[in-house]
């Protein structure tokens, strides 16, 4: 647990670092860039093609009869953009992982080593192609657990934690690999990933109910649609700083846990190597 919060006030306090919010920028002007201009693009398209197909659907056509008894047939103007919310989430969520892992983990692990462990020996246990890999292996698996899961959403406690368990898990994967990639042997990598499972499941966990916050900036986006183009920046300019975050909070984790695991007898480092 000491290791655990540890960590977590290292990364809190690195991102106030010049050098972390310059870092920042890059992939938040990416990522506003892109799903700004997608937005702009084929947001009414979106929402016309959704909203036909679900008046189109007799299940929902009865629920518009509903609605209007009861005097909420508002309702009608807001289920369509927020349908495209909760199908684009995801996907905003995954992009900005994969900017963040690519962009800036490379910069992070390099920055805090530097400063916290300037004597750890690098023994670069992965490559890029492996991490992109590793990475797309991962997305795949949690997208493929995302679908397999949709019908338990709609029970309200599995509805909070299933996606926060997918998140989580994601995070830890992805992050993990590539805070270790250059410091870390193969070897080293499976037995801290093996050691601290758990704390790094809880540390994705966490991280990713972090990022769920901006799905609040997309839901207000869908009712007040003339604020949506400036909504959109915010939300993923909120998804960049919680995936810095998590990178600042992996490394600072990881390179100490890492750093721990080289002092440990040779005895123990010989089975780590077998």
């Amino acid at each position: 647990m000491k290791l655990f919060m540890d960590s977590f006030w290292r990364a809190l306090a690195y991102c106030l670092h010049p050098k972390v919010i310059m870092l920042s920028l890059l992939p938040l002007i990416l990522m506003a860039v892109i799903v700004t201009g997608l937005g702009a693009i084929y947001w009414d398209l979106a929402v016309d093609t959704v909203r036909t197909g679900m008046e189109g659907s007799p299940v929902i056509g009865w629920a518009w009869t509903w609605l209007g008894r009861v005097g909420l047939m508002n309702l009608k103007t807001v289920l369509a953009p927020l349908v495209i919310i909760l199908a684009v989430t995801p996907v905003v969520m995954i992009m900005s992982l994969l900017a963040v892992s690519f962009m800036m983990t490379p910069a992070l692990v390099s920055l805090v080593g530097a400063r916290r462990f300037p004597n750890l020996e690098r023994k670069r246990g992965g490559s890029l192609w492996q991490s992109v890999l590793w990475t797309l292996m991962s997305v795949i698996l949690a997208l493929g657990a995302l679908i397999l899961t949709l019908p338990l959403w709609w029970v309200p406690p599995l509805a909070i934690l299933l996606p926060a368990l997918i998140w989580g898990w994601l995070t830890y994967r992805v992050m993990t690999y590539d805070v270790l990639a250059e410091h870390a042997s193969s070897q080293e990598r499976v037995e801290l990933m093996k050691r601290y499972r758990f704390q790094l499941l809880g540390m994705g966990v966490l991280t990713g109910a972090m990022g769920a916050a901006p799905s609040l900036v997309w839901a207000s986006g869908a009712l007040f649609a003339a604020a949506f183009v400036i909504l959109i920046p915010i939300a993923v300019w909120i998804y960049t700083l919680v995936f810095i975050f998590s990178a600042l909070w992996f490394v600072h984790f990881l390179l100490l846990a890492l750093s721990s695991l080289r002092e440990e007898p040779m005895t123990i480092l010989n089975e780590v190597s077998l």
